[in-house]
């Protein structure tokens, strides 16, 4: 049956995760405490102004040790939410400072392998031999503007048209050779000298 339905998803919780939510729990139980102590707190207060004028001093003296040792648990309970608070900030923040880490990690993967790629070495190498080639190229066609005169230019033109020429008699060459010879004309017979010979042959019947 497990098969049928695919393999149970991984749960994505971490530890660290784990960890928050845990701290954030025992904050919000400390409010839920905080929020009832400070309730009760208001009750016993009003509790001793009753007792005081019933003429119960005792009482009330009493009451109030009771609601100074609660408030004394309460500023606790402050400071440890506060605490908490803290701990859950600097959990959260390591969990963000993680991830940017991380990010630093495979930016630097990735600039280091640019730099590789785009060595400065090579790219400089590779632009010299580039310039070498420029110039190599502008100083032979320096070199032939400035030797050939106008009548070397004249020359080099009448061997191009000549060369021109002799591959278009070697193209006209190739191609088939036309028949000069007149063909045979065929005059067909008439249909008078077909008829001829039914004649004769009707005469010799006579």
């Amino acid at each position: 049956m497990g098969m049928l339905f695919g393999k149970p998803k991984v749960s994505r919780i971490t530890d660290h995760d784990r960890a928050v939510l845990q701290m954030k729990q025992q904050r919000d139980t400390l409010k839920r405490y905080q929020q009832r102590v400070e309730k009760l707190l208001e009750s016993e207060r009003e509790l001793a102004k009753r007792l005081l004028s019933e003429n119960k001093k005792d009482k009330a003296k009493l009451l109030l040790r009771k609601k100074k040792y609660q408030t004394e648990q309460l500023e606790r309970t402050e400071a440890s939410l506060n605490t908490i608070e803290k701990l859950i900030q600097d959990l959260e923040y390591t969990q963000i400072e993680a991830k940017v880490i991380e990010g630093l990690k495979v930016g630097n993967i990735a600039l280091k392998k640019a730099n590789e790629l785009f060595n400065i070495e090579h790219i400089e190498q590779l632009l010299d031999e580039t310039k070498e080639g420029i110039d190599k190229q502008k100083e032979i066609t320096d070199l032939l503007s400035g030797v050939l005169s106008s009548e070397d230019e004249e020359a080099v033109e009448a061997e191009l048209n000549e060369l021109i020429t002799v591959e278009h008699e070697k193209a006209m060459d190739m191609l088939p050779t036309v028949p000069s010879d007149e063909l045979p004309i065929t005059i067909p017979e008439t249909k008078e000298k077909e008829k001829l010979p039914t004649k004769k042959i009707a005469l010799e019947a006579q």
